[in-house]
Formats: structure tokens, C-alpha cells, sequence
């Protein structure tokens, strides 16, 4: 096996023994990044001789006694994610040379513990896509069938991790953004609890449902890379201030007698019969581990999709008025200030952007924000009440990540509406506020990656890495890998 296709784990154990170096797994990531990422086209940024002077430093604090669970293991960065001195761009011309003066929370918690930085990885423009398509840098592909979109839309992070151009990952989860595409893509993704990961740094979409969480190639990879991000942080008013479990330690506990909701309204007419049948068969492993299934309703799941774009683009419109040509990023020159401001944003901005932020001002415009914004608000808290309920009588809720395969690149982009659909059994989970995440669960006749999603009480991630790993290591799909060619 080579170095660029071990997991955190695996790296780690290495290192500690002292069987291979930081050097010698970061050089070999990014020669696989040289040799594939031409045709799957998941970074924006590759930070390789940076990187590498990242790693050497790491071999030394290794040599002085250091043992922090990351140090110098290469990971990528989704490129919404505020790196100093390092270009964000958030896959949009407006930002297209930005450099950001500070460091993300995240991201500095990870140099903390002395990381390799290894890229930025592309994504839909400003998180608003499922594709991966609305990225100003072009797409990325999907490594299992390079035709196929990889999701989105942190679809360059979850290319990066299944392509092994990279040890693990960070993306971000707004309705989805982190699950859907590690389903597409056929590896693992964790949307945190709202509030357990610092926001500090994350490009602003949607304020009250971004999330960063991790990316990466097993379930045991997730617990480790999110232990290393969660926690309070004063610069986020959002970030709780419930102390952090230690995740992994729950990786390998018995889940005999868990019980696992399996909500009615996540198995819809049209749901493709593949995705259907990996996931109820998914679902009696579970059972056959000792879970125990339950039926439950979550009434209010059919105004899901309704509410939540109703509320991300509002907070889209706010959040993103400040991209203005004024302060930084982007300037197109005009013959007064609001002409400036109106060549610069129709110049800088893609069509998906300019299309949530009219919906969003539209929503919150004068004599239209109590009809649209206010009663989305109260739609969403009859949503969070459907999860509380659920889990009084559950543990944990099992459902499809995504209620289709990946589907071919340019077939959705054309149809707004379609594409929304792609995300209608992750943004729920969003607008409640809970963790969830999803492993593979299977593959389509044609090779097709099929992700299980499998969602908790809000803060207790321990018991989604205690079921999800039992999962995964008893169907071991995780070891399946795409043929990538150099």
C-alpha cells in the first residue's frame, strides 16, 4: 500500500513507531495529487512547498517528544476555510486573490497540534450548490466515475479524500455540504452539533446552520479529526461551551440494544430502488449487530426543503452584501459608487449566487418578510420539535444520505429545483441543529457509491461514532477504493 492511501490511524501508528516520517507521507500526497488531480480537479490551491516545510518542522517536534494525534499528517482545506496568507477563495472570481490576514479556529487548532496544510479544495461557489458545479474554478469530478458529479458542496474535499490526495479533511455543512458529497464520493462525513465547532474563519453562507466537521476515509479518522477542531471559542458567540468528549474512546462500544429510528418520511416515491435497497439492507446489519429498529414519523420533513431556502438564502442576502468591491476581494471600476457596486457583484458573483441572494432579499423585503422569512422560522422550530420527539422514543435515526447515486455533471445544474432535491434528507438536520453523518453503505450496478446517513441528539456525536463504526467495520465497504489513473 502506498503512503498517500493510509488513513489518519494508520499514519499515526507509523509515525509514533517511527516506521516512515511526515516528509515522506507528505511527499507522497503530493505526487499523487500531480499524478490525478489534473482529471479530477479537486483543488484550488496546492500549498506543496509549504507543505513540506510544514512537514520537516513536524519530524523535528516529533523528535523533541511531541505525540499530538496530527502532527504532520497531511490534510486538506475546504477553501471557504480562512487560512492566513494561504489564498480562500471560496471558489468565486470575486475572491479570487484573496488572502486571508487571520486563521480560522479550526484551522489554527490543527496547526496547534502541527498538521500539514496540504491545499484548498474547490467547492460550489460560497457552499451554494450540490455539485460541485457552481465552482468558478470548474468542477471537480467524482474518482469513481469521472463523469459524475462528486456532490457538493464541499465535493473537492470528499475527491481529495477518496482519491487519496490527502489523509483526511475539513468541509462545511450547511444543509448537507459535508454528507452528501462523502456519500457520492464513498467516504465519510460528519456534520457536527450547531455550536461544536467554531465558526471563527468559515466564509459566511447561512449564519445559523454552517457547520465544519470532517471528511476522511473511516468513521475512526472523524472522531479523531473532529476531537481536534470541537470546543468553545470566545471569538464565536454561536460555539457552546459544553466540554469536548473524546470521541474516539467511543469507537468499538457494543451497540446491542441501541435503538435505531427509521423515519417514514425519508423513504419516499421516487427515491431511486438501488439507494432504497443498500440502505434497508444497511439498516438489518444494524439490526444483526443488535440494534434494535423502531418506526417513528417526522411529520413535518415535507416543508424541509421549502424552509431552508427560504432561511439560507436570507441569511445568503445579508451575509454576502459585503462583497461589495469596497473592502477586499475583487473591484470592477464604475462611474459612481452604486455602479461599482452593481458591475463588481454582476461580475464577481455566479448565476446560483445571484439567484439565492435575490430570493433572499425578496424574502426579507418590505410587507413580504412576515409571509416568507418569519413563518420559515416557525416552520423550522415544528422541524426541531419532529427530532425532539424522535429521540425521546430513539437513539439514533437511520435514513438515506442522498435519495439518488451521483448523478452525471451538467444533467441537474439546468433545473434549480432538482438540484435542491438532492439534499432533502440532510437539510432537516440543519434547521434542528443535531449531528449526523454518513458511511458508505453500498454501490449501483454501476459502481456508484450509496451512503447510509445516520443522525443523534444534539451533542452526543460519541453515540453516531460508537453505531456508525459498527456499521462500517462489520460491512467494510470502506475498503473499496476508485480506480483512479495517473
Amino acid at each position: 500500500m502506498k503512503l498517500y492511501e493510509k488513513n489518519i490511524s494508520e499514519c499515526r501508528d507509523m509515525l509514533l513507531g517511527g516506521e516512515v516520517s511526515s516528509v515522506e507521507i507528505t511527499k507522497s500526497v503530493l505526487e499523487r495529487i500531480a499524478d490525478v488531480d489534473g482529471r479530477l480537479n479537486a483543488f484550488i490551491t496546492v500549498s506543496g512547498e509549504a507543505a513540506m516545510v510544514q512537514a520537516e518542522a513536524a519530524d523535528r517536534r516529533r523528535a523533541g517528544g511531541e505525540r499530538a494525534p496530527l502532527l504532520g499528517i497531511p490534510l486538506a482545506i475546504k477553501d471557504n476555510i480562512c487560512t492566513q496568507g494561504v489564498r480562500t477563495t471560496c471558489a468565486s472570481k470575486i475572491l479570487g486573490n484573496f488572502i486571508p490576514p487571520y486563521e480560522s479556529t479550526a484551522t489554527a487548532r490543527l496547526a496547534e497540534q502541527g498538521y500539514v496544510m496540504i491545499g484548498k479544495t474547490n467547492m460550489d461557489e460560497f457552499a451554494m450548490g450540490s455539485s460541485t458545479e457552481n465552482s468558478a474554478f470548474g468542477p471537480s469530478k467524482n474518482p469513481w466515475n469521472t463523469g459524475c458529479a462528486p456532490g457538493g458542496s464541499s465535493g473537492g474535499s470528499a475527491v481529495a479524500v477518496a482519491a487519496d490526495e490527502c489523509i483526511a479533511a475539513l468541509g462545511s455543512d450547511t444543509g448537507g455540504s459535508i454528507r452528501q458529497p462523502a456519500a457520492f464520493c464513498g467516504v465519510v462525513g460528519m456534520k457536527p452539533t450547531y455550536g461544536r465547532v467554531s465558526r471563527y474563519g468559515l466564509v459566511a453562507f447561512a449564519s445559523s446552520l454552517d457547520q465544519i466537521g470532517p471528511i476522511t476515509k473511516t468513521v475512526r479518522d472523524a472522531a479523531v479529526l473532529l476531537g481536534a477542531i470541537a470546543g468553545l471559542d470566545t471569538h464565536d458567540s454561536t460555539c457552546a461551551a459544553k466540554p469536548v468528549a473524546c470521541y474516539e474512546a467511543a469507537i468499538g462500544r457494543e451497540i446491542k440494544g441501541l435503538k435505531i429510528g427509521i423515519p417514514r418520511q425519508y423513504f419516499i416515491e421516487g427515491m431511486d430502488s438501488e439507494v432504497e435497497a443498500s440502505v434497508k439492507t444497511a439498516i438489518a446489519q444494524l439490526e444483526n449487530l443488535g440494534a434494535i429498529p423502531v418506526e417513528i414519523e417526522m411529520p413535518h420533513t415535507d416543508y424541509a426543503v421549502a424552509t431552508y431556502y427560504l432561511i439560507a438564502t436570507s441569511e445568503a442576502s445579508s451575509n454576502l452584501a459585503r462583497f461589495d468591491g469596497v473592502r477586499y476581494g475583487a473591484r470592477v471600476k464604475g462611474d459612481d459608487l452604486i455602479d461599482m457596486y452593481r458591475k463588481t457583484r454582476s461580475a464577481g458573483f455566479g448565476a446560483e449566487v445571484k439567484r439565492r441572494i435575490m430570493l433572499g432579499t425578496y424574502a426579507l423585503s418590505s410587507g413580504y418578510y412576515d409571509a416568507y422569512y418569519l413563518k420559515a422560522q416557525k416552520v423550522r422550530t415544528l422541524i426541531k420539535r419532529d427530532f425532539d420527539m424522535a429521540f425521546e422514543q430513539v437513539d439514533v435515526i437511520v435514513c438515506p444520505t442522498s435519495p439518488m447515486p451521483p448523478f452525471r455533471i451538467g444533467d441537474k445544474i439546468d433545473d434549480p429545483l432538482q438540484m435542491y432535491l438532492a439534499d432533502i434528507f440532510t437539510i432537516a438536520l440543519n434547521l434542528a441543529g443535531g449531528p449526523g453523518i454518513s458511511v458508505p453503505c453500498g454501490f449501483t450496478s454501476g459502481g456508484l457509491p450509496i451512503g447510509l446517513q445516520l443522525m443523534g441528539r444534539p451533542f452526543d456525536e460519541e453515540t453516531l461514532f460508537s453505531a456508525a463504526h459498527a456499521y462500517e467495520q462489520s460491512a467494510a465497504w470502506f475498503l473499496r477504493k476508485p480506480e483512479v489513473a495517473a
